[in-house]
Protein backbone atom coordinates (compact mmCIF):
# COMPACT_ATOMS: atom_id res chain seq x y z
CA UNK A 1 0.00 0.00 0.00
CA UNK A 2 1.41 3.38 -0.97
CA UNK A 3 1.49 6.13 1.61
CA UNK A 4 0.61 9.69 0.80
CA UNK A 5 3.50 12.09 0.44
CA UNK A 6 4.57 13.56 3.77
CA UNK A 7 3.02 10.76 5.88
CA UNK A 8 5.60 8.92 7.96
CA UNK A 9 4.89 5.39 9.07
CA UNK A 10 4.78 4.13 12.64
CA UNK A 11 6.65 1.10 13.92
CA UNK A 12 3.47 -1.00 13.71
CA UNK A 13 3.19 -0.17 9.98
CA UNK A 14 0.14 2.03 10.42
CA UNK A 15 0.34 5.50 8.88
CA UNK A 16 0.48 8.34 11.36
CA UNK A 17 -2.74 10.24 11.88
CA UNK A 18 -2.94 13.54 10.01
CA UNK A 19 -2.12 16.68 11.95
CA UNK A 20 -4.86 18.17 14.11
CA UNK A 21 -6.80 21.18 12.85
CA UNK A 22 -6.55 24.14 15.29
CA UNK A 23 -9.77 25.23 16.99
CA UNK A 24 -11.54 21.89 16.74
CA UNK A 25 -12.89 20.11 19.81
CA UNK A 26 -13.87 16.92 17.99
CA UNK A 27 -12.29 15.62 14.79
CA UNK A 28 -13.03 12.27 13.16
CA UNK A 29 -11.41 11.25 9.88
CA UNK A 30 -12.43 8.12 8.01
CA UNK A 31 -13.72 6.42 11.16
CA UNK A 32 -15.06 2.93 10.60
CA UNK A 33 -16.29 0.37 13.11
CA UNK A 34 -16.87 -3.20 12.11
CA UNK A 35 -18.19 -5.93 14.39
CA UNK A 36 -17.44 -9.54 13.53
CA UNK A 37 -15.54 -10.93 10.58
CA UNK A 38 -16.20 -12.32 7.14
CA UNK A 39 -19.62 -12.44 5.53
CA UNK A 40 -21.38 -12.01 8.86
CA UNK A 41 -19.59 -8.78 9.82
CA UNK A 42 -21.61 -5.64 10.54
CA UNK A 43 -20.37 -2.18 9.57
CA UNK A 44 -21.76 0.07 12.29
CA UNK A 45 -19.74 3.05 11.03
CA UNK A 46 -18.86 3.17 7.34
CA UNK A 47 -16.40 6.06 7.13
CA UNK A 48 -17.33 9.04 9.31
CA UNK A 49 -15.70 12.43 8.77
CA UNK A 50 -16.56 15.15 11.26
CA UNK A 51 -15.05 18.43 12.48
CA UNK A 52 -16.71 20.27 15.38
CA UNK A 53 -15.35 23.66 16.51
CA UNK A 54 -14.92 24.43 20.18
CA UNK A 55 -17.87 26.11 21.87
CA UNK A 56 -20.57 24.48 19.74
CA UNK A 57 -23.64 22.36 20.50
CA UNK A 58 -24.18 19.52 18.03
CA UNK A 59 -27.12 17.13 17.97
CA UNK A 60 -26.87 13.71 16.34
CA UNK A 61 -29.98 11.86 15.17
CA UNK A 62 -30.73 8.87 12.98
CA UNK A 63 -33.04 5.90 12.49
CA UNK A 64 -32.70 2.84 14.70
CA UNK A 65 -29.53 0.99 13.75
CA UNK A 66 -27.98 3.99 12.02
CA UNK A 67 -24.85 3.93 14.19
CA UNK A 68 -25.62 6.70 16.73
CA UNK A 69 -24.46 4.79 19.79
CA UNK A 70 -21.37 3.46 18.03
CA UNK A 71 -20.50 6.98 16.85
CA UNK A 72 -20.73 8.34 20.39
CA UNK A 73 -18.69 5.49 21.83
CA UNK A 74 -15.92 5.86 19.25
CA UNK A 75 -15.87 9.67 19.45
CA UNK A 76 -15.64 9.56 23.25
CA UNK A 77 -12.97 6.88 23.44
CA UNK A 78 -15.36 4.30 24.91
CA UNK A 79 -14.85 2.01 21.91
CA UNK A 80 -12.03 1.69 19.41
CA UNK A 81 -12.70 2.26 15.71
CA UNK A 82 -11.63 -0.43 13.26
CA UNK A 83 -10.03 2.28 11.10
CA UNK A 84 -9.62 6.03 11.03
CA UNK A 85 -8.53 8.80 13.35
CA UNK A 86 -10.23 10.41 16.37
CA UNK A 87 -8.97 13.62 17.98
CA UNK A 88 -10.42 15.29 21.06
CA UNK A 89 -9.21 18.76 21.97
CA UNK A 90 -6.40 18.31 19.43
CA UNK A 91 -5.19 15.06 21.00
CA UNK A 92 -5.08 11.91 18.90
CA UNK A 93 -6.77 9.19 20.98
CA UNK A 94 -6.98 6.30 18.52
CA UNK A 95 -3.70 4.67 19.55
CA UNK A 96 -3.95 5.34 23.28
CA UNK A 97 -3.72 2.51 25.80
CA UNK A 98 -6.72 1.69 27.99
CA UNK A 99 -5.07 3.46 30.94
CA UNK A 100 -4.44 6.57 28.86
CA UNK A 101 -8.03 6.57 27.59
CA UNK A 102 -9.35 6.19 31.13
CA UNK A 103 -7.27 9.14 32.30
CA UNK A 104 -8.43 11.26 29.36
CA UNK A 105 -12.11 10.49 30.02
CA UNK A 106 -11.75 11.38 33.69
CA UNK A 107 -9.86 14.63 33.25
CA UNK A 108 -10.86 16.05 29.86
CA UNK A 109 -14.31 14.70 28.98
CA UNK A 110 -17.73 15.04 30.56
CA UNK A 111 -20.60 12.59 30.23
CA UNK A 112 -24.35 12.93 30.72
CA UNK A 113 -26.44 9.78 30.32
CA UNK A 114 -30.16 9.07 30.26
CA UNK A 115 -29.94 7.04 33.48
CA UNK A 116 -28.00 9.80 35.35
CA UNK A 117 -25.35 7.25 36.55
CA UNK A 118 -25.03 8.78 40.01
CA UNK A 119 -23.73 6.70 42.93
CA UNK A 120 -26.57 6.49 45.50
CA UNK A 121 -24.22 6.00 48.45
CA UNK A 122 -22.42 9.29 47.78
CA UNK A 123 -23.66 12.79 48.51
CA UNK A 124 -24.43 15.21 45.71
CA UNK A 125 -21.11 16.97 46.31
CA UNK A 126 -19.19 13.68 46.28
CA UNK A 127 -20.87 12.66 43.01
CA UNK A 128 -19.90 15.97 41.42
CA UNK A 129 -16.30 15.67 42.59
CA UNK A 130 -15.98 12.01 41.54
CA UNK A 131 -14.14 12.73 38.24
CA UNK A 132 -11.51 14.72 40.16
CA UNK A 133 -11.18 11.97 42.75
CA UNK A 134 -10.78 9.24 40.13
CA UNK A 135 -8.24 11.34 38.24
CA UNK A 136 -6.17 11.80 41.40
CA UNK A 137 -6.78 15.55 41.42
CA UNK A 138 -7.43 17.70 44.47
CA UNK A 139 -11.16 17.66 45.20
CA UNK A 140 -12.11 21.32 45.13
CA UNK A 141 -15.27 21.74 47.22
CA UNK A 142 -15.54 25.38 46.23
CA UNK A 143 -15.54 24.33 42.58
CA UNK A 144 -18.29 21.79 43.33
CA UNK A 145 -20.33 24.44 45.11
CA UNK A 146 -19.92 26.81 42.16
CA UNK A 147 -21.09 24.31 39.53
CA UNK A 148 -24.00 23.17 41.71
CA UNK A 149 -25.07 26.78 42.07
CA UNK A 150 -24.73 27.21 38.29
CA UNK A 151 -27.17 24.34 37.64
CA UNK A 152 -29.66 25.59 40.23
CA UNK A 153 -28.82 23.15 43.03
CA UNK A 154 -27.30 25.41 45.66
CA UNK A 155 -27.80 23.94 49.11
CA UNK A 156 -28.04 20.31 47.98
CA UNK A 157 -24.38 19.31 48.46
CA UNK A 158 -25.02 17.05 51.47
CA UNK A 159 -28.14 15.38 50.11
CA UNK A 160 -28.10 12.03 48.33
CA UNK A 161 -29.39 11.31 44.82
CA UNK A 162 -32.37 9.33 46.12
CA UNK A 163 -33.68 12.47 47.82
CA UNK A 164 -33.81 14.37 44.52
CA UNK A 165 -36.24 14.37 41.60
CA UNK A 166 -35.19 12.97 38.23
CA UNK A 167 -34.61 16.44 36.87
CA UNK A 168 -32.48 17.38 39.86
CA UNK A 169 -30.43 14.20 39.47
CA UNK A 170 -29.74 15.07 35.85
CA UNK A 171 -28.65 18.52 36.98
CA UNK A 172 -26.17 16.84 39.32
CA UNK A 173 -24.91 14.80 36.34
CA UNK A 174 -24.41 18.01 34.36
CA UNK A 175 -22.56 19.59 37.29
CA UNK A 176 -20.34 16.49 37.43
CA UNK A 177 -19.68 16.82 33.69
CA UNK A 178 -18.74 20.49 34.08
CA UNK A 179 -16.54 20.25 37.17
CA UNK A 180 -13.29 19.50 35.29
CA UNK A 181 -13.95 22.12 32.56
CA UNK A 182 -13.75 19.35 29.93
CA UNK A 183 -12.81 19.68 26.27
CA UNK A 184 -16.09 18.00 25.28
CA UNK A 185 -19.32 16.96 26.99
CA UNK A 186 -20.94 13.89 25.44
CA UNK A 187 -24.64 13.54 26.19
CA UNK A 188 -26.50 10.31 25.36
CA UNK A 189 -30.29 10.81 25.37
CA UNK A 190 -29.96 13.15 28.39
CA UNK A 191 -33.69 13.92 28.50
CA UNK A 192 -35.00 10.43 27.71
CA UNK A 193 -36.19 9.82 31.29
CA UNK A 194 -37.60 13.30 31.91
CA UNK A 195 -40.93 15.01 31.34
CA UNK A 196 -41.15 17.79 28.77
CA UNK A 197 -40.79 20.70 31.18
CA UNK A 198 -37.88 19.20 33.08
CA UNK A 199 -36.22 18.20 29.80
CA UNK A 200 -36.33 21.83 28.65
CA UNK A 201 -34.63 22.93 31.88
CA UNK A 202 -31.84 20.37 31.44
CA UNK A 203 -31.33 21.30 27.78
CA UNK A 204 -31.25 24.95 28.78
CA UNK A 205 -28.35 24.14 31.10
CA UNK A 206 -26.41 22.47 28.30
CA UNK A 207 -27.15 25.44 26.05
CA UNK A 208 -25.94 27.81 28.78
CA UNK A 209 -22.74 25.80 29.19
CA UNK A 210 -22.00 26.30 25.49
CA UNK A 211 -23.00 29.96 25.26
CA UNK A 212 -21.52 31.24 28.52
CA UNK A 213 -18.89 28.72 29.64
CA UNK A 214 -17.37 27.89 26.28
CA UNK A 215 -18.26 24.21 26.55
CA UNK A 216 -18.55 21.90 23.55
CA UNK A 217 -21.54 19.55 23.64
CA UNK A 218 -22.22 16.54 21.41
CA UNK A 219 -25.67 15.09 22.08
CA UNK A 220 -27.27 11.94 20.68
CA UNK A 221 -31.05 12.12 20.82
CA UNK A 222 -34.18 10.74 19.16
CA UNK A 223 -36.24 13.80 20.13
CA UNK A 224 -36.52 16.65 17.57
CA UNK A 225 -37.52 19.07 20.35
CA UNK A 226 -34.29 18.28 22.19
CA UNK A 227 -32.23 18.49 19.01
CA UNK A 228 -33.64 21.97 18.31
CA UNK A 229 -31.55 23.33 21.21
CA UNK A 230 -28.39 22.52 19.24
CA UNK A 231 -26.57 24.84 16.84
CA UNK A 232 -26.51 22.08 14.26
CA UNK A 233 -28.15 18.68 13.89
CA UNK A 234 -26.43 15.88 11.95
CA UNK A 235 -28.30 12.84 10.69
CA UNK A 236 -26.74 9.38 10.57
CA UNK A 237 -27.91 6.69 8.16
CA UNK A 238 -26.25 3.34 7.53
CA UNK A 239 -23.17 4.31 9.51
CA UNK A 240 -22.42 7.64 7.81
CA UNK A 241 -23.63 11.22 8.05
CA UNK A 242 -26.27 11.68 5.38
CA UNK A 243 -27.66 15.13 6.11
CA UNK A 244 -27.49 18.14 8.40
CA UNK A 245 -29.47 21.21 9.38
CA UNK A 246 -28.31 24.41 11.07
CA UNK A 247 -30.54 26.20 13.55
CA UNK A 248 -33.58 24.11 12.69
CA UNK A 249 -36.88 24.15 14.57
CA UNK A 250 -38.29 20.99 16.10
CA UNK A 251 -40.76 20.70 13.20
CA UNK A 252 -38.04 21.14 10.58
CA UNK A 253 -35.83 18.58 12.28
CA UNK A 254 -38.73 16.12 12.60
CA UNK A 255 -39.56 16.51 8.89
CA UNK A 256 -35.93 15.94 7.88
CA UNK A 257 -35.76 12.92 10.17
CA UNK A 258 -38.98 11.46 8.71
CA UNK A 259 -37.68 11.88 5.16
CA UNK A 260 -34.39 10.19 6.06
CA UNK A 261 -36.15 7.31 7.80
CA UNK A 262 -38.47 6.79 4.82
CA UNK A 263 -35.54 6.81 2.42
CA UNK A 264 -33.56 4.37 4.57
CA UNK A 265 -36.54 2.03 4.87
CA UNK A 266 -37.15 2.13 1.11
CA UNK A 267 -33.48 1.43 0.38
CA UNK A 268 -33.44 -1.50 2.79
CA UNK A 269 -36.58 -2.98 1.26
CA UNK A 270 -35.21 -2.58 -2.26
CA UNK A 271 -31.95 -4.24 -1.28
CA UNK A 272 -33.85 -7.05 0.43
CA UNK A 273 -36.05 -7.64 -2.61
CA UNK A 274 -33.00 -7.70 -4.85
CA UNK A 275 -31.30 -10.26 -2.65
CA UNK A 276 -34.39 -12.49 -2.66
CA UNK A 277 -34.68 -12.26 -6.43
CA UNK A 278 -31.03 -13.16 -6.81
CA UNK A 279 -31.45 -16.16 -4.51
CA UNK A 280 -34.53 -17.31 -6.42
CA UNK A 281 -32.67 -17.06 -9.73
Amino acid sequence: MRLRSGRRQKADDRPEAPAATPGLAVELRGVRRRYGRGAGSVHALAGVDLALPRGTFTGVMGPSGSGKSTFLQCAAGLDRPSAGSVRLGGTEITGMSENELTELRRSRLGFVFQAFNLLPSLTVEQNVLLPMRLAGQRQDRRRASAVLDRVGLAGTARRRPGELSGGQQQRVAIARALVTSPDVIFADEPTGALDTGTAAEVLGLLRHAVDHLGATVVMVTHDPAAAAWADRVLFLADGAFADGIDGGTADQIAARMSALTAHTTHTARTAGAGAMAGAAA
